[in-house]
């Protein structure tokens, strides 16, 4: 029997034609469906759904309850609060098979999504913004954006390590954490 480059709990059920990098850890009854491709160092808490075709980058750490549906792209260092949701379809009829009109849901690099948010299909998550518990989003989310309540509503920026930022008279904030220096122009955030 080969050895596996990473870890799946006895009760993880691993469909096939699966890519699973290496250092990930599947914990108790999560279900890696068919077409997976799922990045190196990944980690999924117990009882969480990744539907076929789904991918994740490298470090995209999952927890408890979530499922992530068909449609969902989710770059390096995203990470899924516990029993967040995806939906992949606008109109949902359980009479109406809609498998041809999933929409895609585009999560950048180091995004997090706090937990029991909702994510709306067709919309992108921006690089290293932060969903608050509990939003639902309805729409695109810019990078650095911190957005909160149902629907969600940009209330202000957060930095790199997720702290709040403050901008000076001159569109200048640092982090308090890491010290980085970020840029606020025309509604854009950028680190300089």
């Amino acid at each position: 029997m080969k050895k596996l480059d990473y870890f799946a709990h006895e009760t993880a059920v691993i469909d096939d034609n699966c890519t699973i990098g290496k250092g990930t850890k599947i914990w108790h009854f999560s279900h890696i469906m068919s077409n997976c491709e799922i990045g190196e160092e990944c980690s999924f808490g117990q009882n969480v759904v990744v539907s076929p075709d789904v991918v994740l980058g490298r470090n995209v750490k999952v927890q408890n309850n979530v499922s992530i549906y068909t449609g969902v792209i989710c770059e390096d260092d995203v990470f899924l609060g516990p029993s967040m949701v995806f939906t992949n379809v606008i109109n949902p009829r359980s009479a109406i098979i809609r498998r041809d009109e999933y929409k895609k849901t585009l999560v950048k690099k180091g995004a997090s999504i706090g937990a029991n948010a909702t994510i709306v299909c067709g919309n992108t998550i921006g690089e290293f913004s932060l969903i608050g518990a509990g939003s639902v989003v309805t729409k695109e989310v810019p990078a650095y954006a911190l957005v909160v309540g149902n629907p969600s509503k940009q209330i202000g920026w957060v930095s790199e390590y997720g702290h709040r930022l403050n901008f000076d008279e001159n569109g200048i904030a640092i982090c308090p954490e890491s010290n980085q220096k970020y840029q606020l122009n025309n509604n854009k955030v950028a680190k300089i």
